[in-house]
């Protein structure tokens, strides 16, 4: 037994020093002292992906959208059957595999380069979940809600 001591206390040891560490620590990458959280301000209610121009019944809503790190960015974003729809996209970002919009169900596969606007234009013509993406499978990925 004395050599089964030898081996399971210093692996018991080095699990309660991994555990203690893991809880100290957490997933950060950096280490900082330990510091109050700021209270999170929440802004006043701000309407979720707005036009950034009024619409007038003849012209399309135009939707600026973003492709960061994170991804598309306003996404869910909420769209009217039959109403024609502008995206102004603009990648600001090379961290990323989304360098283009793929929007099969109508037509739409159009090149993003970086830190230049592009326009896409379409006319939602079903209701509910309009999924679009990148070319490589809508790995990264947004959604429209079509009402």
């Amino acid at each position: 037994m004395p050599f089964l001591s030898r081996i399971i206390k210093p692996l018991l040891a080095l699990t309660v020093s991994a555990a203690i560490l893991s809880t100290t620590q957490g997933c950060s990458k950096e280490s900082k002292p330990a510091e109050q959280p700021a209270p999170v301000q929440q802004p006043a209610a701000v309407p979720a992906a707005q036009p950034t121009q009024a619409a007038k019944p003849s012209e399309p809503r135009t939707i600026a959208l973003s492709v960061t790190e994170k991804g598309y960015e306003p996404s869910p974003v909420t769209l009217k059957q039959g109403e024609p729809v502008k995206l102004v996209l603009t990648r600001t970002t090379d961290k990323t595999c989304a360098t283009e919009i793929v929007l099969e169900e109508h037509g739409i596969n159009t090149p993003l380069p970086l830190d230049k606007p592009v326009e896409v234009a379409f006319t939602p013509t079903k209701t509910g979940q309009l999924v679009y993406g990148c070319a490589m499978g809508k790995m990264i990925s947004g959604v429209f809600m079509v009402e």
